[in-house]
C-alpha cells in the first residue's frame, strides 16, 4: 500500500515541479561557486571576488573588475587629455542618450559614478 502511495506521488505533476526546481537550483548553486573560483584565480584577493559577486563597483576599481562585477556598457565615451585619459561608461539605458548609471575612468581606474 505505501508502495503504491509513493509511485502515485512520484508520478504527480507536483512531484515533477518540486524535482526540476531543485535541480536547477542547484545549477545555479555550482555555477556561481565555479564562477567565484574562477574569479578568486584571476584576483587573487576574497574582498574583490566578494564585491564582483555582488555586483558591486567602487573607487579604484579595473575596467576588467567593472566587466566582471556589472557586465559590459551599453556605451563607452572616450576623451584623451594632455595628462590623462577619461571614460564614461554607460548602462542601462532609458531613452535617446539617457542611462541610469555613468560610470567614469581617469587612467584606468573608477573615479565616480552618477546613477538614476
Amino acid at each position: 500500500m505505501e508502495a503504491i502511495v509513493l509511485l502515485v506521488f512520484l508520478a504527480s505533476p507536483f512531484f515533477l515541479v518540486y524535482y526540476l526546481r531543485k535541480r536547477s537550483k542547484a545549477k545555479k548553486l555550482k555555477a556561481l561557486e565555479e564562477r567565484k573560483q574562477k574569479l578568486m584565480l584571476k584576483y587573487e584577493d576574497a574582498e574583490i571576488v566578494y564585491q564582483i559577486m555582488n555586483q558591486q563597483f567602487w573607487q579604484g576599481q579595473t575596467p576588467a573588475q567593472l566587466v566582471d562585477s556589472i557586465g559590459h556598457p551599453v556605451d563607452i565615451e572616450t576623451k584623451v587629455l594632455k595628462t590623462k585619459s577619461k571614460e564614461i561608461w554607460k548602462y542601462g539605458e532609458t531613452g535617446k542618450g539617457r542611462y541610469s548609471l555613468r560610470v567614469t575612468f581617469e587612467n584606468d581606474e573608477v573615479v565616480g559614478w552618477e546613477q538614476k
